[in-house]
C-alpha cells in the first residue's frame, strides 16, 4: 500500500499530508462506467511549486499523469497509468543545478476501505501463511479515488535522493601527515638545541 487517501472534503484542495499532497483529482467510483474510464491530469504552476517545496526540489517544471480505471468485482477498481515529470535538483557532488526525468508506471487495485482489513494481514490457518501488506489494495475512501494524490505519491517515491551530474565523482581530500607533527619530533628538536655535555653531573 502507498498510503490512505485523506478523508477530507473532496471539493476542497489541500496541502496537507506527509508529502504535501497538493495535487488533487477526485474520481467518484460510481461514475466509472463498466467499459472503464480514461483520465489525463497535469499539475498547474501553483501545485508544482507546492510539491517542489514539499519534496525538497529546486523546481518542478512539469508533472502529468494518465490513468485507465477499470471496475472489478466486489466494488474494486484497477488503476493503471503512468506518471511523468521533470524535477529540478542540485548535484550532491558539484552543487550544480541539474534536471532529471521521471517516468513511472502504475498498476494498483483499489478496494472499499472496509475490505482492506480482510485483504491485508489475514492468515491462512491451513498453510499458516500471512498475506503481505505490500499486496493489499489501496483504500477507496468515501467512494472516491484521488488520482492526483496517487500521482504525487508515485512521483515522490521515484525522486533520486542523491542526484549526481553525469561523471561527477566525490573525491575525499586526503591530508598527508607532517613528519614534524610527530610527538617525538619536539623531543628530537629539544635534544638538538641542547649543547653537548650540558645537564651532565660533573665528577669531583
Amino acid at each position: 500500500m502507498i498510503r490512505k487517501t485523506d478523508e477530507r472534503d473532496p471539493d476542497r484542495g489541500s496541502h496537507g499530508g506527509p508529502h504535501g499532497g497538493s495535487w488533487r483529482a477526485f474520481i467518484p467510483v460510481v461514475q466509472i462506467p463498466e467499459r472503464g474510464l480514461h483520465r489525463e491530469i497535469e499539475a498547474d504552476a501553483a501545485t508544482r511549486a507546492a510539491m517542489a517545496e514539499a519534496a525538497g526540489l529546486r523546481e518542478l517544471p512539469r508533472a502529468r499523469a494518465t490513468f485507465d480505471l477499470t471496475p472489478r468485482s466486489g466494488g474494486r477498481v484497477q488503476v493503471r497509468g503512468r506518471v511523468q515529470a521533470r524535477v529540478g535538483q542540485t548535484c550532491v557532488v558539484t552543487l550544480e543545478p541539474l534536471e532529471n526525468e521521471i517516468d513511472e508506471e502504475i498498476d494498483l487495485i483499489f478496494a472499499p476501505s472496509e475490505q482492506i482489513p480482510e485483504a491485508a494481514g489475514t492468515t491462512d490457518e491451513g498453510d499458516d501463511v500471512m498475506t503481505e501488506t505490500a499486496d493489499a489494495p489501496e483504500p477507496i475512501e468515501n467512494g472516491i479515488i484521488d488520482l492526483g494524490r496517487l500521482a504525487a505519491d508515485m512521483l515522490y517515491l521515484a525522486i533520486d535522493p542523491y542526484p549526481r551530474k553525469p561523471g561527477a565523482v566525490f573525491e575525499p581530500q586526503v591530508t598527508v601527515a607532517d613528519p614534524e607533527d610527530h610527538p617525538f619530533a619536539a623531543l628530537k628538536a629539544l635534544q638538538a638545541d641542547t649543547p653537548k655535555g650540558r645537564g651532565k653531573p660533573k665528577r669531583k
